[in-house]
């Protein structure tokens, strides 16, 4: 075993919090499992930097989801911090986690997503026609997401969205158009290279936050049939993404798959789940890398950006 420790951080001050707390004991526990490195776990909240200096470890696993732990804030303190640590830096954290951001990104790169626009609550017009998502900015794992089908829907998810901000002023809500009827498709990226795509069938309607992470009766397909050329076209698509936002070591680029064949992206996760539901594990496993493996390779990727190796 190298005598190397990797800092494990979980929980963080985010609407994701209980899904971080899972993903990061997985971790901990891999890394523990691979023999390569010893892992010493913290669960934290909003850490400072003098937090993060007071925990030992000679790299720095953050396994924290939501705008503070996965969307910039963390990742300028682990910058200052000085340590070698798995994942993007702030700046592509940032345009990562502000989905209009990254459909700007999409828009300049060519590749194809949704019309979408900011919600404005000054306004109780919806700015497409139906159906449309209503959703965050800046959140993850389908927090705060409402389809609208009807004007009827649209009045209901306004109502709620304001009642939301209500209590959280800070959140920001976006429209975009909807796809409807068709497949969630994803595809891992790992130290710039794309792993299988990986077809998403919940048995319910809206692949919501239960069925990412309690429910057991989603279905995974690993390099699932598809309509001739569209493999290879998410494929690209997610590396264009995560060299165009400037991520690095691991992401996951999630896309829907229409009625006509035709691929929309959706998002970018810089720091995707680790849980027992998880993507990118799940392709890894195929590409003959275990958990383990995986969380240890990611280790080796931060030490050797670092110059560590």
């Amino acid at each position: 075993m190298s005598t190397k420790s990797v800092l494990v951080l979980g929980g963080g001050p985010d609407a994701e919090r209980e899904v971080s707390l899972v993903s990061s004991k997985a971790v901990a526990a891999a890394i523990e499992r691979s023999g390569a490195f010893r892992a010493n776990y913290q669960v934290i909240d909003r850490a400072s930097l003098a937090d993060l200096k007071g925990m030992s470890g000679d790299v720095v696993f953050p396994v924290l989801h939501g705008g503070w732990g996965e969307g910039g804030p963390l990742q300028d303190l682990l910058e200052e911090d000085g340590r070698p640590f798995v994942g993007c830096r702030g700046s592509a954290a940032r345009l990562a986690m502000d989905k209009l951001a990254t459909k700007l990104l999409a828009g300049r790169l060519g590749v194809p997503t949704q019309p979408a626009s900011v919600y404005n609550a000054r306004d109780a017009a919806c700015p497409f026609e139906f159906p449309v998502v209503l959703k965050p900015v800046h959140e993850g794992s389908s927090v705060g997401v409402h389809i609208c089908r009807t004007g009827a829907d649209w009045a209901s998810a306004v109502d709620k969205v304001q009642a939301d901000t209500r209590q959280h002023p800070s959140r920001v809500y976006m429209i975009e158009k909807a796809v409807l009827g068709g497949s969630e498709l994803t595809v891992g990226m790992l130290d710039g290279k794309a792993l299988p795509p990986i077809e998403i069938k919940p048995n319910v309607e809206f692949y919501d936050y239960e069925a990412k992470y309690h429910r057991n009766d989603t279905q995974y397909v690993v390099d699932p049939p598809l309509p001739s050329g569209v493999a290879g076209a998410i494929q690209t698509y997610a590396k264009q993404m995560f060299d165009g936002l400037g991520a690095r070591h691991l992401s996951r680029v999630d896309f829907l798959l229409d009625g006509t064949g035709k691929v929309w992206l959706l998002e970018v996760n810089t720091l995707p789940g680790f849980t027992d539901h998880s993507l990118l594990p799940m392709a890894a496993n195929r590409q003959g890398l275990p958990m383990e493996r995986l969380c240890a390779s990611l280790v080796e990727m931060a030490l050797r950006d670092a110059g560590k190796m």
